[in-house]
């Protein structure tokens, strides 16, 4: 049986306050993008979940979010046959794009469905939180406002049809624990749910990434990226969660001029 997990982009993130148990209450847009991992996972007749990966390198098996969801559901359902999986990983990690936490979703709902473990969404959605604060997305894999730790969603009829969507990472891997230490967090005068309603050509000025005035300073490669795309003829760019992918949208029938330097990841998505 075989998934094929796709990424996310942030328009906007705001950190809004710290609370007591640690976590901050934030407010994005999360858009799904046409970038995909490959999962396929099969009976075994090991003794325990086996993972095997290609692409993109993802460290020791064990720690991988996928071998981390088949345990999850382990621990609940003892007679879960074991498995083996490969990923085939596409998506850069540590990349602000959630490609983790879309694997990590679509273990869930591979077995789920493989195993018929008839598990409600409300049941995979409490499992995916367990993996991450943004895992509850990629069950809706929908545009969705998010607020919360990023688990609370609201669903929104938004699309981006028209418009090209460029995708850079410069290979710089940043620890999400890191980027919230940066960060001061503050209420802003005019939420994103109301500006992503405006034309996009307003998002420059209003539309903003909390986590990009510490992540520019530490490193300054990601903030040039984001230049390039302004100069290249981007409406919009910005920087996807707590980094290190940046995108920017051009309208459809504009061409693109922008070259990535070697070694860089780049994709060039039609936007829906």
């Amino acid at each position: 049986m075989i998934a094929f997990p796709n990424c996310k982009i942030n328009l906007g993130l705001n950190i809004l306050a710290k609370k007591e148990d640690g976590f901050h209450d934030l407010e994005t847009f999360f858009f799904p993008v046409n970038i995909h991992d490959v999962l396929e996972l099969l009976p075994s007749s090991e003794k325990k979940v086996q993972l095997d990966s290609s692409g993109i390198l993802t460290g020791a098996p064990e720690k991988n979010i996928c071998v981390k969801a088949y345990n999850l559901i382990k621990k609940d359902y003892p007679d879960l046959p074991i498995v083996k999986m490969h990923l085939h990983k596409s998506i850069p990690m540590g990349a602000g794009l959630g490609g983790g936490s879309a694997d990590g979703v679509a273990t869930l709902q591979l077995l789920n469905k493989k195993f018929s473990l008839h598990l409600t969404e409300k049941q995979l959605s409490s499992y995916a939180l367990q993996l991450g604060s943004d895992c509850p997305f990629f069950l809706i894999n929908k545009p969705c406002l998010a607020s919360g730790r990023g688990e609370t969603l609201e669903p929104v009829r938004f699309s981006l049809s028209g418009y090209k969507i460029v995708i850079v990472n410069p290979g710089v891997h940043i620890s999400t624990a890191e980027a919230f230490k940066r960060i001061t967090p503050f209420i802003p005068k005019k939420r994103i749910k109301e500006i992503i309603t405006q034309p996009i050509e307003t998002w420059k000025k209003e539309l903003t990434n909390d986590f990009e005035e510490s992540v520019f300073e530490k490193f300054p490669v990601i903030h040039q990226l984001k230049n390039e795309l302004y100069e290249t003829g981007a409406i919009y760019a910005a920087m996807s969660g707590s980094g290190s992918t940046v995108y920017g949208i051009f309208k459809a029938d504009s061409a693109i001029n922008y070259t990535a330097k070697a070694g860089y990841f780049y994709k060039v998505i039609e936007a829906a």
